[in-house]
């Protein structure tokens, strides 16, 4: 799977976030896919960072994560681990 596949499916894999958790769901949509290297999909909130406080809560974000990467799996039927930037 291509990065552009992905994008092509990001709505459909944030309705399944947003279907489990809200706060998840808010906490990636405004996430850039930035790159897929077969494994590791890199999500960019450089721009988001711009408007307000960073996206960086770390004792909620591997529950986060994990809820996103349950949703790419779910809907695209790959794993993935998750890197940010």
């Amino acid at each position: 799977m291509e990065l552009q596949d992905i994008r092509n499916r990001w709505n459909e894999v944030l309705d399944a976030v947003l279907e489990v958790d809200r706060i998840s769901w808010l906490a990636f949509f405004d996430a850039r896919l930035a790159d897929f290297d077969g494994k590791i999909l890199t999500l960019d909130f450089s721009d988001v960072r711009k408007l307000s406080h960073s996206h960086e809560f770390s004792p909620t974000r591997l529950r986060h994560q994990q809820i996103l990467i349950q949703a790419i799996e779910s809907i695209l039927a790959i794993t993935v681990e998750i890197s940010e930037i």
